[in-house]
């Protein structure tokens, strides 16, 4: 890859990672649904203008935005407002293994002893982190993050369905344009103070909504799409193996989060076995099971 390449990867990366930091500080401002519901109605607005709609596929493509975007970041983003976001960001790596394990139990994707191996390794940091003393009264909320992750990859296992019919740019606007009235809806039944939340929030709270719609997703995806379509997909995957670091990082330098020992070591464990699933699956001919799942955005 060209350095320029290599440059946008990290940007990519970075530009996402960075996202779920800021996330957690708008959560204290916004209830989670509501923030996930501004968030797709900037991206819809931003993209649903320069594609067709998904004629045909409508039903599937907002079945799909039910699953992969209101019940996931519903779970996701509830759960990142009571733990740490890079406790968060070390979980949502998860969606890698459960997508692995979901593709071969229902679309017939063969494991081999390494991609095990990765599953073993992210599940057991994980684990790790979970058992501290510390993180008892949040478990609850890391159950959330959690259970988002397995959602997004029963998502994705969705998305693979489409067979490429609705990808891209497409796919993500339209997946925006469905979700964001599903997620006011959910937000109004099962939150409350959002007038407040609206009429007292700053800047701030205002610039992460536009940061996630906007930046996060709709510049995001355009640099990763770019790559995409000039480098095979075992050279571009291996960038997302900086987005948790970047949380983490940012986790720790704007929200003055503490990183123990522990939860280093099972970051590590974490990052070492999606990095060998990662390098398996891009190795198998075609690389389709990879491709896929990074359709929609990682949080």
């Amino acid at each position: 890859m060209k350095l320029s390449d290599i440059a946008l990867g990290v940007i990519v990366a970075t530009t996402w990672g960075l996202g779920l930091t800021l996330a957690k500080a708008a959560l204290a401002e916004f209830p989670p649904i509501l923030l996930t519901a501004f968030r797709f109605s900037v991206t819809a607005l931003a993209l649903v203008w320069f594609v067709k709609p998904p004629v045909g596929q409508m039903r599937r493509v907002f079945l799909i935005s039910f699953v992969i975007s209101t019940l996931q970041y519903s779970l996701t983003f509830t759960g990142l407002a009571g733990v740490d976001a890079s406790t968060a960001a070390i979980v949502i790596q998860l969606e890698v293994p459960f997508a692995t394990l979901l593709a071969a139990l229902f679309l017939g994707d063969r494991i081999g002893i390494w991609r095990i191996a990765g599953m073993i390794l992210a599940f057991g940091g994980v684990a790790l982190i979970a058992g501290q003393p510390q993180m008892q009264d949040e478990l609850l909320p890391l159950f959330l993050v959690l259970a988002g992750a397995f959602v997004w990859a029963v998502g994705n296992v969705l998305v693979k369905t489409l067979g490429g019919s609705v990808a891209g740019f497409r796919l993500i606007a339209w997946l925006a344009v469905f979700s964001a009235p599903q997620l006011f809806v959910a937000s109004l039944l099962l939150e409350d103070g959002q007038a407040a939340a609206i009429a007292g929030a700053t800047a701030l709270g205002w610039g992460v909504v536009l940061y996630l719609g906007l930046v996060m997703t709709a510049f995001g995806y355009g640099l990763w799409f770019h790559l995409l379509n000039r480098h095979p997909v075992s050279h571009v995957m291996p960038f997302l193996l900086l987005l948790p670091v970047t949380s983490m990082v940012s986790a720790v330098l704007l929200l003055g989060e503490i990183l123990s020992a522990v939860t280093v070591t099972g970051a590590a464990f974490v990052l070492l076995g999606v990095g060998t699933i990662m390098c398996r699956q891009a190795r198998k001919a075609g690389s389709a099971s990879v491709a896929a799942p990074q359709a929609v955005p990682p949080d």
